[in-house]
C-alpha cells in the first residue's frame, strides 16, 4: 500500500479506435517510496531542505499516476514551483525558468519509462565540464566535483559514440546527490544522480560514472519490457562500459575491474547458493514482489558475461560493436525482450546461424537465460595479469602458513597500486576471515596505518576484517568511520558484521550516538539489523534493565542524561 493503489480509467464506449483522447487525473501526494525528503542536517552544507526522488524500479507510482511497468514509454512536461535559492532539476531535454514566479518547466522530448523520470531540489550550482556537460552539486562539494571529472565525461562519451553511435539525449549532466541517496547511481537520462560519498574513490567513480553513460544506450534508449528480463539493461550496459574503458583506459584495467565484480558474483552465489532462482537471467517475477528484489550481482555479471559471449562468437568484438550499434537503431525509443535481442543478432551473422551456435552443447542461448548458477563461461582476463597477479602473490603469502610476515610485508607497496587491485586482495583476506591470530595481527601492523589515508572503499574493507576478526585494538577505527558516515553502502556491510558476531552492543552503542544524523529509512534499517535475533522487549523502565533482561544492554558513555543501563526500546529499536 506503501506504493498507491491502481487507478482504472472507464473510456466511452463511442471513442474510435485509434481515436485521440485525454485523460486528466488531479491527485497529491506527499510521501512514498520515490519521494525522499532531506532535512537540512542531512545534507552536506546543512542550509537547504533537499528533496529527491528515486523510481527505479517500480517506486513512481507513487509520485504520480503512471503505467509503472518498463513496457510503456512516453514523453512528459511538468511544472514545478520552488522557493527562492533553491535550484529543481529534471530529467529532461528542455528547461526554462520563470524567476518572478520561481517556477521552472521541464519537457522530454524522447519517449521513457516511467522509472526514469527523476527529480531533485535543493541548495544546488553548477559548472560546465565539458561542451555538452556539468556536475551540479553543493557549493562545498562543486570544486571536488570539477576536478574529478572536468574533461573526462566528454572522454568517455565521445568512446561511447565511437562504439555505438550517436548520444541522442543531448545534454549529459550530473547531480551529486547527499549520502541519504539509497544507491550509488542512477542513469536518469540527461541528468546522472550519483551519491556525492563515492568522490573519494576517484577508481569507483570512473566506473560507476561509465556504467551510467553506457546506459544512454542501453537501458534508456532500448530497454528490457519487463523487469524479468533486467539483464538487457544492466548486462549490456556493464558489457558497453567495459568496452568504453578498455578503449580509454586500457585492457589491463578493464580486466582488473571484472575480475573484482566476478569475485564478488561468485561470493554471493556462495551465500545464495547455485539453485537459487534468483541467479537466472530469467528470473520469475511473482505477483507482489518488488522487482528490485531482484536486482543482484547476477543481472549484471551474468548478463555481462553472456554478452561477453555473444561477443566472443564474433570472432573480433567490433563486430559485435556493429551488431550493437544496429540494434540501438532498430529499438531506440522502444523496449524490448531478450528474443528481440538474440532474434537481431543471430539474422546480423546468419554464418553463425547456420551454425546453430544458439544450440551449442552446454551454452544454449536458452540454457544461459534459464540455468541457475554461474555463468556457463566467463571472460579471458589475461590481459589484466600484470595488475591481478600481484595481488594473487600478497594473497597467497599472508594465507600461507607458516606465516612469513617479513616477506608478505616487503613483497608489496599498497600505497602504489591502484584502488582495484587493493580492495580485490581486502575482499580475499575477508573472504578467509576469521583468520589465525598472528595473521591478523601482523596485518594491522603493516596495512593499518596505510589504510587510514585511502578511500572509503578501501577502508571499509579492512574494518569489515576487523570485525569478523574480532580484533579489538583496531575497533576504534570502526567506530570512527560510522561516525562520520550517513551513506547505506558504507554503514550496513559494517552493522551486518557487527551483529553477526559477537559486537552487537559495540554495534548498538554506535547506532545510539550517530542515528540523528541518518535518514530515516537508513535508521529503520539499521533498527532492523540490530533487532535480528533478539526476543520482543517488554515495557520497561531502562533504569529497571538487568542482564536477565532479554534485550542488549550497554552502560550510556555518551549523555549523563540518562545515568544507567539504555536498552533497545531507548534507542527506537523495535525488537
Amino acid at each position: 500500500t506503501d506504493y498507491g493503489s491502481s487507478l482504472t480509467v472507464s473510456l466511452p464506449a463511442a471513442l474510435q479506435p485509434h481515436q485521440p483522447f485525454q485523460i486528466i487525473v488531479r491527485y497529491t501526494t506527499a510521501d512514498g517510496p520515490a519521494i525522499w525528503w532531506l532535512d537540512p542536517e542531512l545534507t552536506y552544507g546543512n542550509a537547504k531542505p533537499f528533496v529527491f526522488t528515486q523510481g527505479h524500479s517500480v517506486c513512481n507510482r507513487s509520485f504520480f499516476p503512471c503505467f509503472d511497468t518498463p513496457a510503456v514509454k512516453c514523453t512528459y512536461s511538468a511544472t514545478v514551483k520552488a522557493p527562492a535559492g533553491i535550484q529543481v532539476l529534471m530529467s529532461a531535454t528542455q528547461s526554462t525558468y520563470l524567476e518572478e514566479e520561481g517556477v521552472y518547466q521541464f519537457y522530454m522530448e524522447y519517449p521513457v519509462p516511467a522509472y526514469l523520470v527523476a527529480l531533485v531540489a535543493g541548495d544546488l550550482i553548477h559548472a560546465d565540464i565539458g561542451p555538452r556537460s556539468r556536475v551540479w552539486a553543493e557549493p562545498c562539494l562543486l570544486p571536488t566535483a570539477i576536478s574529478k571529472l572536468s574533461g573526462m565525461v566528454e572522454r568517455w562519451l565521445t568512446a561511447a559514440e565511437s562504439l555505438y553511435g550517436p548520444y541522442i539525449w543531448g545534454r549529459y549532466d550530473i547531480v551529486f546527490l547527499p549520502p541519504s541517496f539509497p544507491i550509488v547511481a542512477m542513469e536518469n537520462p540527461c541528468l546522472t544522480f550519483i551519491i556525492s560519498s563515492i568522490l573519494e574513490s576517484d577508481e569507483f567513480l570512473i566506473i560507476d560514472v561509465i556504467h551510467e553513460v553506457a546506459h544512454s544506450w542501453f537501458g534508456n534508449a532500448v530497454t528490457n519490457a519487463t523487469w524479468e528480463e533486467m539483464w538487457l539493461s544492466e548486462g549490456l550496459a556493464t558489457y558497453a562500459q567495459r568496452r568504453i574503458t578498455t578503449e580509454t583506459y586500457g585492457a589491463a584495467f578493464t580486466c582488473l575491474e571484472t575480475a573484482f565484480r566476478l569475485d564478488a558474483l561468485h561470493r554471493q552465489m556462495k551465500l545464495l547458493g547455485e539453485d537459487n532462482p534468483v541467479s537466472k537471467l530469467q528470473v520469475k517475477l511473482e505477483p507482489g514482489v518488488n522487482p528490485s528484489n531482484l536486482m543482484n550481482l547476477f543481472t549484471y555479471e551474468k548478463g555481462y558475461c553472456f554478452v561477453y559471449y555473444l561477443s566472443q562468437l564474433c570472432g573480433d568484438p567490433r563486430h559485435f560493436d556493429s551488431f550493437l550499434r544496429a540494434y540501438i537503431e532498430k529499438y531506440k525509443f522502444t523496449s524490448v525482450v531478450a528474443q528481440d535481442l538474440l532474434d537481431s543478432f543471430l539474422n546480423f551473422f546468419p554464418e553463425l546461424k547456420e551454425q546453430c551456435v544458439e544450440s551449442k552443447a552446454g551454452l544454449e542461448f536458452e540454457r544461459w537465460l534459464n540455468a541457475t548458477g554461474p555463468p556457463l563461461a566467463e571472460p579471458d582476463l589475461s590481459q589484466g595479469s600484470s595488475l591481478t597477479r600481484p595481488v594473487e602473490t600478497l594473497f597467497k603469502l599472508w594465507t600461507t602458513e607458516p606465516l612469513d610476515s617479513a616477506a608478505a610485508a616487503s613483497s608489496a607497496d599498497l600505497t602504489k597500486w591502484r584502488t582495484f587491485q587493493t580492495v580485490l586482495f581486502l575482499d580475499r583476506l575477508l573472504d578467509g576471515s576469521p583468520l589465525p591470530r598472528e595473521v591478523i595481527k601482523k596485518l594491522s601492523e603493516c596495512y593499518s596505518s596505510q589504510l587510514d589515508s585511502m578511500n572509503a572503499e578501501i577502508r571499509i574493507r579492512w574494518l569489515q576484517i576487523v570485525v569478523r576478526n574480532d580484533y579489538y585494538p583496531d575497533l576504534y577505527k570502526v567506530r570512527r568511520f560510522l561516525e562520520n558516515q550517513m551513506s547505506r553502502m558504507y554503514t550496513i556491510p559494517l552493522y551486518e558484521d557487527l551483529c553477526t558476531g559477537t559486537l552487537k552492543s559495540f554495534a548498538l552503542e554506535i547506532f545510539y550516538q550517530t542515528q540523528n544524523q541518518l535518514h530515516p529509512n537508513l535508521r529503520k534499517t539499521i533498527q532492523q539489523i540490530l533487532s535480528q535475533g533478539l526476543n520482543p522487549l517488554p515495557a520497561i523502565d531502562a533504569t529497571a534493565v538487568t542482564t536477565d533482561t532479554p534485550a542488549m544492554v550497554l552502560e550510556d558513555k555518551v549523555s549523563e542524561a540518562t545515568n544507567g543501563a539504555i536498552s533497545l526500546r531507548d534507542v527506537n529499536v523495535s525488537a
